[in-house]
């Protein structure tokens, strides 16, 4: 496919106009519909004088010959019933996150792009932010060593949601971008959720979520609807250096330390405390700003997906990484249920074999 693709986006609520601005400006992409079923809605989105079309029907849709992808940007449980569909129509797929709202679902929608051939790819727009672009860079460089832990934040005065909590609303953002920039993925060994719901909401407005990971390191994801403070914020600490990135501070959202503890080797008789006193060091370097272009994340999300198709291969954020996702949020609700205990991510599933 050498010419442009054509797409149409399938939502035109929160998230569609914004898919549906970048096809419509993207060099790789004729954007030739919306549907919804809310018809004005639609036409809201593609405005009065637009030649793109508006559809009600996502039957009538998929049926077009005339759309070689779509974008579903729909409620968590209708991806996978339009994905599916559009699969058996023979369209691309680019999927709003969480890629669906049930594992099962999820791997049947990955089992049947696979048999169809299709590229399946989730909208995991941070992973194509500048920022964190740089992050995986960095790190697959060795630049910040072995990795020891990450601290993420992401709390602020937010909506309270009737039909998810806040890790379902706000974890999948943070999870995205661990399985994006940790070295083979987000394959946690286990997962911890604590919660609470101090309005009474009956769902968890406030959450800590603790993600052991092999070889010793954790991650930290805080997520929190009640606080009159936004903080976007995330500690990367490496056996080298250790990173910061604040996606609030648009002078300088990356900022890497040359600062850290090294623990030396045993010398001596000292044993036990003594022996970890006697030989810890801390290093006290320089700190440096990486610098970073100003692009769209979600117009190189488009590009990278009309490149997948055109290349033959998953996209950076295929199916597999939705699901990695999804298996820690599902897990999430698992240890919320069972008292906050730490539980299998992948029940029954050895860790080297998880997508």
């Amino acid at each position: 496919m050498t010419g442009q693709l054509r797409a149409a986006v399938i939502g035109a609520g929160y998230w569609g106009p914004n898919l549906a601005r970048n096809f419509r400006t993207s060099p790789d992409w004729d954007l030739v519909a919306v549907c919804d079923v809310d018809r004005d809605r639609a036409v809201r989105v593609v405005g009065p004088r637009s030649t793109v079309d508006v559809m009600v029907s996502t039957h009538e849709l998929l049926a077009r010959d005339d759309v070689d992808a779509v974008a579903i940007a729909t409620p968590a449980r209708t991806h996978a019933p339009i994905a599916l569909a559009a699969l058996d129509a023979g369209k691309h797929v680019l999927v709003e996150k969480p890629v669906a709202d049930d594992g099962g679902l999820a791997r049947s929608m990955v089992a049947r792009a696979a048999e169809v051939d299709r590229v399946l790819m989730v909208d995991h727009t941070f992973c194509y932010t500048p920022a964190v672009l740089k992050i995986r860079e960095l790190i697959a460089d060795g630049a910040l060593g072995d990795i020891h832990f990450v601290d993420s934040v992401r709390i602020n005065l937010g909506l309270v949601q009737a039909d998810v909590d806040v890790f379902w609303d706000l974890a999948p953002h943070d999870l995205s971008i661990l399985d994006f920039i940790l070295p083979g993925g987000l394959r946690p060994t286990g997962v911890a959720a604590q919660g609470a719901d101090p309005l009474g909401a009956g769902q968890s407005c406030v959450g800590y979520l603790s993600l052991p990971l092999p070889g010793g390191a954790i991650a930290h994801v805080h997520v929190n609807w009640l606080s009159p403070t936004k903080i976007r914020q995330m500690v990367v600490g490496g056996s080298k250096r250790t990173l910061v990135w604040d996606d609030l501070s648009p002078q300088q959202r990356l900022t890497v330390y040359d600062r850290g503890v090294d623990l030396g080797g045993a010398t001596g008789l000292a044993t036990g405390p003594e022996k970890t006193a006697a030989n810890v060091s801390y290093r006290l370097g320089d700190a440096w700003a990486p610098a970073l272009p100003e692009k769209e994340a979600l117009g190189a999300m488009v590009a990278e997906f009309a490149a997948s198709i055109r290349e033959g291969r998953a996209p950076r954020t295929d199916g597999a990484a939705g699901l990695r996702v999804l298996d820690v949020l599902e897990a999430s609700s698992r240890s919320l249920a069972d008292g906050g205990r730490l539980v299998d991510a992948y029940p029954g599933v050895a860790l080297e074999t998880v997508a």
